[in-house]
């Protein structure tokens, strides 16, 4: 009998309790590699079990590596000898009662497909690529294969299998050590093209070869790379999730089908859409299904799960926020950095922290290729900078977006490496808080 049996089976045993259980088992290959040479190669396989146990309005929850039948029983004979002494959730009313499935598609196994054969060669050319610049390239390349089963007492029985693929290429200046970044992500690996890749890489590396410049604090016309809209817009979900209303933390609060931003942003979730890594079910087991965010401008929706939409009685809809798609504008980047008339490039942004989740107000630093924009054209390296600013007044000084579109892929890289992405193109934004220079690349 195969183990998520074992699963269903356990929650018949036990009718006087709630049980829910998220059965992984995740595979992995992930390749580093350091001044153009691959430092080392992890492939493994990993089975855990997160398990929560509801007794009325009391719970318990745990984690177990390797689990079987046997460590299963003797934990949950544990967690039953003290779950009465715990403290009850006044506002716990059940699991995910939604049985409806997806279509639970099976997906290409992409640690196969993308063998590290393949990884080292695609690499090899993007270092040959920037060698004659001096450059050498660091990075990660990751393939994941999961599955992952979600069970509960209710009567789910569900299965999403993903397989994303991670590829995050730094090049490095050998002299002064300035460094631009490249990164795809996705599940279709016929989707990435390689030579574009390359290109890109190159570009932004020719544009590093410059005299490095400090600029004054102040605010600036700037143009946001893919990767920093894409940060930003995932930074304002703690606003969007309904978590957020119950903490009388969210932005969004009393603004539904309001005009937020400006009519040019639309912004969508998309678990679905062909060049994203794709999701079918939240992390409760409902349907995850594409959801309109901002539209025009507008305030549609919050992010709402099974237990805060019981409790703040709003209609849950499985969203998450894990695939931020982004509408494309009527722009090129070209036609963008070619309307400013003294600006910044920014690509990558690194150590944001919030000052205020309400307002919006953050800080966080330039990183991975600054630079100077002077009458329409890309001048010279900047020392990374230091803003300090409101997200949604970052994006209410949008004035143009790109006329095509990027995935980004992000990842903790750490434990699971969970990874996911979003779809955005270049913006323009007016008054961008600058508020020191680092002194440093």
């Amino acid at each position: 009998m195969q183990f998520q049996e074992e699963l269903i089976n356990i929650c018949e045993k036990y009718p006087q309790l709630k049980l829910n259980f998220q059965y992984k088992i995740w595979e992995t290959d992930f390749l580093r590699f350091y001044q153009s040479q691959i430092n080392y190669n992890i492939s493994k396989t990993s089975i855990s079990l997160s398990t929560t146990i509801h007794k009325g309005k009391k719970s318990y929850s745990f984690s177990l590596k390797d689990p079987t039948k046997e460590i299963l029983q003797n934990k949950i004979d544990d967690v039953l000898k003290i779950i009465d002494q715990l403290p009850e959730d006044p506002d716990f009313v059940d699991l995910e009662d939604d049985l409806s499935k997806s279509a639970e598609k099976e997906k290409i196994n992409n640690i196969e497909k993308v063998t590290l054969d393949k990884k080292i060669e695609i690499l090899e050319k993007f270092s040959k690529a920037v060698a004659p610049y001096d450059f050498k390239i660091y990075g990660t390349f990751i393939c994941n294969y999961r599955t992952l089963y979600i069970i509960n007492s209710n009567g789910l029985d569900k299965r999403e299998i993903s397989s994303p693929i991670y590829l995050e290429c730094k090049a490095v200046n050998q002299k002064n050590e300035v460094t631009v970044l490249e990164a795809y992500g996705g599940e279709r690996f016929e989707n990435f093209n390689e030579e574009e890749f390359s290109s890109n890489l190159t570009k932004k590396v020719i544009a590093a070869i410059g005299e490095v410049v400090d600029v004054e604090a102040g605010e600036y016309q700037v143009v946001l790379a893919p990767r920093c809209i894409g940060e930003y817009f995932m930074y304002l979900e703690s606003s969007i999730h309904a978590q957020s209303l119950d903490s009388k933390q969210s932005y969004f609060e009393g603004k539904v089908d309001e005009k937020v931003f400006p009519e040019i942003v639309t912004i969508t979730d998309d678990p679905n859409h062909p060049e994203l890594i794709n999701f079918d079910y939240n992390g409760d087991g409902h349907i995850y299904k594409k959801l309109p965010i901002i539209e025009k401008g507008i305030f549609k929706n919050f992010f709402v799960d099974n237990y805060y939409g019981r409790k703040l009685k709003m209609k849950k809809n499985g969203a998450e926020g894990g695939a931020l798609v982004m509408d494309t504008g009527d722009k090129s980047l070209s036609e963008m950095i070619g309307s400013v008339k003294r600006g910044l490039y920014i690509s990558s942004l690194h150590y944001m922290n919030f000052i205020n989740r309400k307002e919006t107000s953050i800080t966080g630093l330039t990183r991975d290729g600054t630079f100077l924009i002077e009458d329409g054209k890309i001048t010279n390296v900047v020392n990374n900078l230091r803003f300090t600013e409101n997200i949604s007044d970052i994006i209410k000084g949008i004035t143009d977006i790109e006329n095509r579109s990027y995935t980004i892929p992000y990842s903790d890289n750490y434990g699971e490496f969970g990874i996911y992405s979003a779809r955005m193109p270049h913006v323009k934004v007016n008054g961008f808080k600058i508020s020191s220079s680092t002194r440093t690349v």
